[in-house]
């Protein structure tokens, strides 16, 4: 008798202590998810009152429609036109270099390497992901446009191009393990049904595995490609500090990043309007990748496959 109230007292206590510590976890991530709103809402809250400043001198539709970007010089204009081309420029030449080599690199990680391969790769593209941005823009005004000289030799020392071509080296890691990730998720059931028919492995790769992963692999390229957008060291060194409306990747440009740190550097006074325009390019550059990211999460939920 003793020893089954022994028992029973044991099991209570065990019982007690897995509720008290289910509700410690829970109220400790509840704080979490609620520290990361107040901070997101915040953030949210400072751009749009600085950035009201700004709005209430210049209007938005120059904001939109002017195709000359000079808060600093005389005479000033504030059309973002310039700042977004070149956003634009270096993010479409980074997509070329890490959207087909990111989705190749995935293909191979997870449908032809064996676990020896691929517990080699994937630290070597995590080393890739941990190198510090300031390093790849060195890397990219340094290396790369002394190579692509030779090519452009009227290429200048700041451009779009290599920039651009480092950017994607740089997410390469980011889009192939969003990529990966998806692709080992597909059953194994359906690579061996395609096997059963005849299939070859490439195949099945490209016929079965990557249509079944496809909202996966969008929304990795999305995601990758927002993270570029918001790129700040590579293209402050190496694609220079001129707004130009161009979309000549040779050429020298600015992108709205670029721009930010440019001015936050102390060359605008507190309270000036071109104090007021970081903001104002901030919040827009906030509401590109927050649409970006939204998208990514609106193709996987749309289109997921659930198996």
């Amino acid at each position: 008798m003793n020893l089954n109230n022994s028992v029973f007292d044991a099991k209570r206590g065990h019982r007690l202590r897995t509720k008290i510590e289910g509700r410690v976890v829970y109220l400790f991530v509840g704080i979490c998810a609620f520290i990361t709103l107040v901070v997101t809402f915040a953030i949210i809250w400072n751009l749009v009152q600085q950035s009201i400043g700004f709005f209430t001198q210049v209007s938005i539709i120059e904001f939109f429609t002017e195709k000359r970007w000079s808060p600093i010089l005389i005479p000033k204009s504030f059309g973002i036109a310039p700042l977004v081309a070149g956003t634009f420029l270096v993010t479409v030449i980074s997509s070329f270099v890490a959207v087909p080599i990111g989705l190749a690199v995935a293909i191979f990680s997870a449908e032809y390497a064996p676990d020896t391969v691929r517990k080699i790769l994937r630290p070597i593209l995590e080393v890739l992901a941990g190198i510090p941005t300031v390093v790849y823009g060195y890397f990219a005004l340094t290396f790369v446009t002394p190579l692509l000289k030779i090519i452009f030799p009227e290429m200048i020392i700041f451009n779009a191009l290599s920039a651009g071509l480092v950017m994607g080296i740089m997410i390469i890691p980011f889009v192939s393990s969003l990529t990966e990730d998806a692709l080992i998720a597909v059953p194994n059931s359906l690579r061996q049904a395609s096997y059963a028919l005849g299939a070859t492995r490439f195949e099945t790769s490209i016929k079965v595995v990557v249509p079944a992963a496809l909202s996966g692999i969008v929304a990795a390229f999305v995601l990758g490609l927002s993270r570029a957008i918001g790129e700040t060291m590579l293209v402050t060194i190496a694609a220079g500090a001129t707004p130009k409306l161009t979309f000549n990747p040779i050429e020298s440009i600015q992108t709205m990043t670029a721009y930010i740190v440019q001015l936050a550097l102390g060359e605008a006074a507190n309270g000036s309007i071109e104090y007021q325009s970081i903001y104002a390019v901030a919040i827009l550059l906030f509401v590109m990748t927050f649409s970006m990211n939204t998208l990514g999460h609106w193709i996987v939920k749309r289109w997921r496959n659930v198996y």
